[in-house]
């Protein structure tokens, strides 16, 4: 069984070969939370998303859909999957299942927040949804999408104090 070390190492090293950097998550987490974390630095973004990478559970989910992206390129999976991730069809929701493992960490704020980013695709969304031919990002899009969210959640309850200021779960 690969140590925990290892298994982050493969995962950041998974995200840079399907061109997605720790930086790319942060700008996610910085678009969630500049209206309610105020001086919230890319620093402290990168390594809210850096400790949600090191939970076991997101590991595996991101192994998982990233290699069955990555299959899925390769046309080494049968049909009708196949088609499905090729098409990244709608009515198949694994690929939001999957990623809802991931915001689960972090409570109903992180729910919230991914029906948001996955809703408007900002920075580096935009680009794994592009469906470019050739290019398979079924599960990516919505893994990426659900690490930002869980770590802007994760620093969402790290101030509290924001919800004596504003209504912060539902704008």
């Amino acid at each position: 069984m690969p140590n925990h070390q290892m298994l982050f190492d493969h995962v950041i090293a998974l995200l840079k070969l399907r061109g997605v950097s720790v930086d790319d998550i942060a700008d996610l987490v910085i678009f969630l939370q500049k209206d309610y974390i105020r001086g919230l630095t890319h620093e402290q973004a990168a390594e809210s998303v850096k400790i949600v990478l090191q939970k076991r559970e997101v590991q595996n989910a991101m192994i998982t859909g990233i290699q069955l992206d990555i299959l899925a390129e390769k046309h080494q999976l049968e049909q009708p999957l196949q088609e499905i991730l090729e098409k990244d069809s709608g009515l198949y929701g694994i690929d939001e299942i999957m990623a809802l493992s991931i915001v689960n960490v972090y409570g109903s704020i992180g729910f919230t927040n991914y029906g948001y980013i996955d809703k408007v695709k900002p920075g580096v969304l935009a680009k794994l949804n592009a469906h470019e031919p050739g290019i398979i990002h079924t599960f990516l899009d919505d893994l990426v999408g659900a690490t930002a969210a869980a770590a802007a959640s994760r620093l969402a309850h790290a101030h509290p104090e924001l919800e004596d200021d504003q209504d912060v779960y539902t704008d």
